[in-house]
């Protein structure tokens, strides 16, 4: 059996992020280092790297009812990508900064494939990118390494029949 199409979307996210390397002209080097729906992190893990999350919401801005005999819905999806460096003795977050202009730099290039309706190669089925400006927190209680959040928003039809297309 295939994959769902939202997991088949955030494998694509998780491509496009790992082609994240010094030698595409970035800072950092993202090969390997990107991964999907893990909170916790331990010392076996390698720094920088990113992790793709849904967000948790109750209700999405723009959220509509369908119809009982609607077989898709056009709506956003919301994500967090979460980003982890080695932090700068002197200015911690720094390092962060940087990682968090790779990954915007890299998501940048899907925008274009708006025009084109192939964002993240999905063929129309995800028509819209919005990336926020993002948050960069020093080392905390949430992490012993300094950090980013970036929320990005795909504007996604699914095919509520069969999600697997």
């Amino acid at each position: 059996m295939s994959d769902p199409f939202r997991l088949k979307v955030l494998k694509a996210l998780t491509l496009a992020l790992e082609e994240i390397t010094p030698a595409n002209g970035y800072a950092f080097n993202l090969s390997g280092k990107v991964f999907r729906g893990r909170t916790s992190f331990g010392d076996n893990d390698p720094i920088p790297m990113v992790c793709i999350l849904e967000a948790i919401e109750q209700e999405q801005p723009g959220t509509v009812s369908m119809p009982a005999a609607a077989s898709t819905a056009n709506g956003p999806w919301a994500l967090l990508i979460q980003g982890f460096v080695e932090d700068d003795p002197t200015n911690p977050t720094d390092p962060a900064h940087i990682l968090m202009a790779d990954v915007k730099k890299r998501l940048a290039l899907e925008r274009p494939r708006e025009r084109q309706n192939n964002i993240l190669g999905m063929g129309g089925r995800v028509h819209e990118l919005k990336i926020s400006p993002g948050v960069v927190r020093p080392p905390d209680d949430i992490s012993g390494k300094a950090y980013f959040w970036l929320r990005i928003t795909l504007g996604m039809v699914e095919n509520l029949s069969d999600p697997y297309l």
